[in-house]
């Protein structure tokens, strides 16, 4: 039997954070597995907000739905500005 003195402890073990980017090449590797057009998916995801045009596929929806949508955004600009030499 416990002894009801002690305190018991409870650990909850946090997930590892994952990068927007990250997000994004999983979520897109997922989309193209699977057989669709993952810029159209992804342009749907974020214009409606609705995940089911994010296949759950390799977690990839549970995985998007942990970003905001306008951090997704942010993310893919800076990308493109950074790749465009627009600095």
């Amino acid at each position: 039997m416990q002894n009801m003195n002690n305190t018991q402890y409870f650990k909850v073990e946090k997930e590892p954070e994952i990068s927007v980017k990250e997000v994004l090449r999983i979520v897109y590797e997922a989309l193209l597995e699977k057989g669709y057009n993952p810029v159209n998916q992804v342009v749907g995801y974020i214009m409606s907000g609705d995940p089911t045009y994010i296949t759950s596929h390799n977690n990839a929806r549970t995985l998007i739905m942990k970003v905001e949508r306008d951090e997704l955004v942010e993310e893919v600009l800076k990308e493109y500005i950074a790749n465009n030499s627009w600095k």
